[in-house]
């Protein structure tokens, strides 16, 4: 039988299957922050039940982080009492964690992929959405709620129905200054929001096998968005060097040995999907969301669209925008760089080389959050830090930061946001804060600029 990458990793972790009904799937690797496991933790203390495999589970602190003086304690009461507990719940547990002042916190799908910690062929679990991210290798990651979490600590397995599949294509020669949040931000516009709903994706074509794994963390990032449970890419070479010599990633032979199994994980050739897509790669162009879903994009040279739908104009009168209205030269004064989509050394390696020997705009107010504690130490072995800061942009220490309205860095009321994160729903960003999602190097043009820029045109 043929069998497509997702069916050949679900397959070989399915434990046992309830006839005519849900299928029991061993988690390879379960990831947990401060956020959603204190309640699981609760739970299985008031049961009696102990953490059946603590050393499957990897812990960070990354929401309720302050991304300025990380050394001092945390001011804000909640964040401090869910950062404290996360401590207390991993000492008492035996579960390893990344927490404030270590040197690989940082956000969760951020620091795994680069300390190893994330491998093709695994399933992987996290109580946050983005954990399709790790998708990127070959993995079937998703994330799950919190009675989930709690069953992922107790056994190691979660009950579950096997998604239906579905495969996005992309093929062709992207344009200069199209970035992978770009193509996925496309993909997500001619879908909607609703297209992956029960599905697991796989993108497939040579636009992703071109893909570094940073681009393609942010397009399975992003898989959620479309409504898909997870996002996945075959592993190839670019993977296996990615993984090779990271920290707890397997070591000379064993590496060896994996690689052999990994280069298995491929879709074979007549297999099946439940629904196809095709796109070309010269279609794409860079990317702006004008609303409160990420499916509300158009391209930067795209005015926005006419519809009658009482939600689109809602949406619309949320952002303060009018259908048919262009968004080049629209002022800006916020830009965030950062979020588990987009705050890997890749990411500030393009805003860096795009914003050298140039001004920020005086009118923005322009963050630069790497997504962990490597990901500073880079930026700063690398010179980045002195290429921002001449520019005039503030460097923060690593976590969820601006991405969402759950720390100290909002966006104020009324204000629009460009950001290189993943959702821009009422509120996203702080409440009443005005969310336009788009790619590092749009960003980094807007900031510069002041307004939305068509980068695309300063690009030689």
């Amino acid at each position: 039988m043929k069998k497509t990458l997702f069916d050949k990793v679900w397959d070989a972790h399915v434990v046992d299957t309830v006839p005519n009904g849900p299928q029991i799937l061993y988690i390879d690797k379960h990831l947990i922050h401060e956020v959603t496991s204190p309640q699981a933790f609760a739970e299985l203390e008031e049961r009696n039940i102990p953490l059946f495999r603590p050393d499957q589970i990897v812990a960070t602190a990354d929401h309720n982080v302050p991304t300025e003086n990380q050394h001092l304690p945390i001011e804000d009461p909640l964040s401090k009492n869910q950062v404290e507990q996360l401590t207390k719940n991993c000492e008492k547990h035996g579960v390893t964690l990344y927490g404030l002042g270590h040197k690989y916190q940082g956000i969760v799908h951020v620091m795994s992929p680069e300390l190893g910690i994330t491998q093709p062929g695994m399933t992987m679990v996290c109580g946050d959405s983005h954990t399709s991210t790790h998708g990127a290798f070959g993995t079937i990651a998703f994330g799950i709620g919190t009675s989930q979490v709690a069953q992922v600590f107790a056994s190691q397995c979660l009950l579950l129905q096997k998604p239906k599949k579905l495969r996005v294509n992309v093929n062709g020669k992207l344009a200069k200054g199209v970035l992978p949040k770009d193509v996925i931000l496309y993909i997500i516009s001619k879908l909607g929001t609703n297209s992956g709903t029960g599905y697991f994706c796989e993108y497939a074509g040579n636009v992703f096998e071109e893909m570094s794994m940073e681009g393609r963390m942010t397009v399975c990032n992003m898989s959620i968005e479309m409504g898909a449970r997870g996002g996945m890419i075959a592993p190839d070479e670019t993977t296996f060097e990615y993984v090779k010599g990271k920290e707890f990633a397997p070591q000379v032979e064993e590496f060896e040995k994996k690689v052999a199994y990994w280069k298995t994980l491929k879709t074979d050739e007549g297999a099946e999907f439940d629904k196809e897509f095709h796109f070309d790669a010269e279609d794409i162009a860079p990317m702006v969301t004008y609303g409160t879903n990420p499916g509300m994009g158009i391209k930067i040279t795209e005015n926005i669209p006419t519809n009658s739908d009482a939600s689109f104009a809602k949406s619309l009168k949320y952002m303060g925008f009018e259908q048919g209205e262009s968004l080049l030269e629209k002022a800006i004064n916020y830009v965030f760089i950062g979020s588990c989509t987009n705050s890997r050394i890749e990411d500030f390696r393009i805003v860096a080389d795009y914003i050298k020997g140039k001004q920020k705009a005086t009118n923005v107010n322009a963050m630069i959050v790497p997504g962990s504690q490597q990901v500073a130490k880079q930026i700063k072995e690398e010179g980045l830090i002195e290429v921002f800061e001449a520019a005039g942009f503030k460097i923060r220490q690593p976590g969820c930061s601006a991405c969402l309205g759950m720390n100290e860095d909002k966006v104020p009321a009324g204000e629009y946001c460009v950001s290189t994160s993943n959702r821009n729903f009422e509120g996203r960003q702080g409440p009443g804060a005005r969310t336009i999602l788009a790619s590092p190097l749009v960003a980094a043009a807007t900031a510069v600029n002041g307004k939305i820029t068509d980068v695309s045109t300063q690009l030689n």
